[in-house]
């Protein structure tokens, strides 16, 4: 317990800490506020989320500078999981935020931290790519104080465009000018506080334009009242369990995913890998704590980790003090807040959108093929145009099947040969079997029922010429076997029974060999033709090849 207290508090790097969480508490007011606004919720549900979401979890992850609040992803699956329709949507999106929790746990503590490096990059460009997009045209509204109308962000998009006589010049304005200021400061030594700058130089210009021109740009207050206190603690909303099953599912995902590459990509204090379960478990714990609190679902941010990191932290007692710096803001500066001008969070929302398009990952996507390419684009689209928790789902389907894929067309035959003095070597595996000859087959991949019809493909073809010939097919390294292989093996067997030659094969694994049994292969191609491999490499394949040699020469 004493190097714990020691980890979380120390008076050499309290000063450091104070002020990297001070920076990072700072920054989250405006970005908790905009995500709120980009989920569709109460705002407050933004802010709420990144104080309680990051405080819960810090106190459970492995990365102690995993900072856990709003990610774009899980905004835009929050703003397209129909709470509004709900009979009390706040009580919804509270519980909606524990069930991602509790998914979220129960992920960690079944170790699930190991899955999520099996999600493709592909998938992953393609989805993060999208959401970019989808955050830009989602606040396009805000940023031109024109209520667009359409059935998906697409074509609400083109209803503002065809609209833009309509649109609020001050908003304009407003919006124009919190960007050029972000995009301005960002590049000075201000850095992530220009965020806040340009927020606040926003909300100043719409004050003065409502006073100049009366009030046309839309400022917090106009949606919310923000109060001088914390929120009171709620329970969850038991009806609204299963119809939020889904999109909990999906964010939960969205989460693991997001947070596993927090987990890899932010050192530890200590320069130890951090443990991708744990940080998922500590995720888990986080929005628990967020939704008890009246805040929104929560993941690892690797934007809001960095700059804690970045500010100079030292131990996860920075994301503690940030957690005090958003609470005193709250309790000090409400009156402050409500006067946050909409467009210029927009703007903020806009510009963090347009960050999230990597082109150098989607051109490196492009250049390893076509099928990458095209699950990358599909991915894509179906984030666009339908509800983003079927799209992830549907994501992680093309994943695994973009998996499956690649380990199907890894499988490579090669051919062994023996030479007199007993040095072995590797060729192609031959296009037939000769007559009268012997050959030996090593598979090497994944042997799996993707994989049977690469197999098959690559073995040698059996004809009439090739009578009184032996193949031996040695599966030395693979550790399972399914029914798809069995029945090429089979096939192999019966054509060359058909021409008078015979199938051998060496196992080293117990469960294959036991599998080769229980499936009657082994009888149909007679058991003395099954050979059980031992530690010693080669010496059973020897064994087959000297029993092969004596057959041939039978012949």
């Amino acid at each position: 317990m004493g190097n714990d207290a020691e980890r979380w508090f120390s008076r050499k790097t309290a000063g450091r800490d104070a002020v990297a969480g001070l920076v990072l508490g700072v920054t989250s007011v405006p970005d908790g506020l905009a995500f709120g606004v980009l989920a569709g919720v109460n705002p407050l549900a933004g802010l709420y989320g990144y104080l309680f979401g990051m405080v819960g979890a810090a106190v459970f992850t492995s990365s102690a500078y995993m900072a856990v609040q709003a990610t774009g992803a899980m905004a835009l699956i929050v703003a397209d999981a129909g709470l509004e329709t709900r009979p009390d949507p706040d009580r919804a999106l509270y519980t909606l935020s524990m069930m991602v929790g509790t998914l979220m746990i129960i992920a960690g503590l079944l170790r699930a931290g190991k899955l999520v490096r099996f999600v493709p990059t592909a998938v992953m460009t393609g989805f993060i790519s999208a959401v970019g997009v989808n955050i830009v045209l989602g606040q396009l509204g805000n940023l031109t104080g024109y209520d667009a109308h359409g059935a998906n962000r697409i074509l609400r998009t083109f209803d503002l465009l065809f609209h833009i006589a309509d649109w609020s010049l001050p908003a304009v304005v407003v919006g124009a000018i919190t960007i050029l200021t972000i995009v301005v400061l960002e590049r000075t030594r201000v850095g992530s506080l220009g965020l806040v700058v340009a927020v606040v130089l926003g909300s100043v210009v719409a004050a003065l334009l409502n006073l100049w021109v009366g009030r046309q740009v839309e400022v917090l207050n106009d949606i919310v009242v923000v109060p001088p206190a914390l929120p009171a603690p709620v329970l969850p909303s038991p009806n609204d369990v299963p119809y939020l099953l889904l999109p909990a599912v999906s964010l939960s995902f969205v989460g693991m995913v997001q947070g596993a590459g927090v987990s890899a990509g932010i050192p530890t204090p200590d320069g130890r890998p951090a443990e991708a379960s744990r940080d998922i478990l500590g995720q888990g714990a986080g929005n628990i704590v967020s939704g008890l609190f009246r805040g929104m679902p929560v993941g690892g941010s690797m934007s809001a980790s960095a700059l804690v990191v970045q500010a100079g932290a030292k131990t996860r007692m920075s994301l503690i003090y940030a957690g005090i710096a958003m609470a005193l803001t709250i309790l000090i500066g409400a009156a402050a807040v409500g006067h946050v001008a909409m467009p210029a969070l927009a703007a903020l929302l806009v510009v963090v959108g347009i960050g999230s398009v990597k082109p150098s990952r989607v051109y490196s996507v492009i250049k390893s093929g076509l099928l990458q390419t095209t699950t990358m684009i599909v991915t894509f689209l179906l984030t666009l145009l339908i509800p983003l928790q079927f799209a992830v789902l549907v994501g992680a389907g093309l994943g695994i099947v973009l998996f499956v894929a690649k380990q199907s067309n890894r499988v490579l035959v090669r051919r062994v040969m023996i030479a007199d003095d007993g040095h072995v070597r590797e060729t192609e595996a031959p296009a037939t079997v000769g007559g009268g000859e012997i050959v030996i087959l090593q598979p090497y991949g994944s042997l799996f029922f993707a994989s049977a019809p690469i197999v098959e493909g690559q073995f040698p073809e059996v004809t009439p010429e090739s009578k009184g010939s032996v193949v031996i097919v040695r599966l030395r390294g693979t550790d399972d076997i399914g029914l798809a292989i069995i029945e090429v093996l089979r096939r192999l067997h019966s054509a060359l029974a058909g021409a008078g030659s015979t199938l051998k094969l060496v196992v080293s694994e117990k469960r294959v060999y036991d599998h080769l049994i229980s499936s009657g292969l082994a009888a149909d191609i007679g058991e003395r033709n099954l050979y059980r491999g031992t530690e010693w490499v080669g010496r059973t394949l020897r064994v087959a090849y000297a029993d092969a040699g004596k057959e041939v020469s039978a012949t």
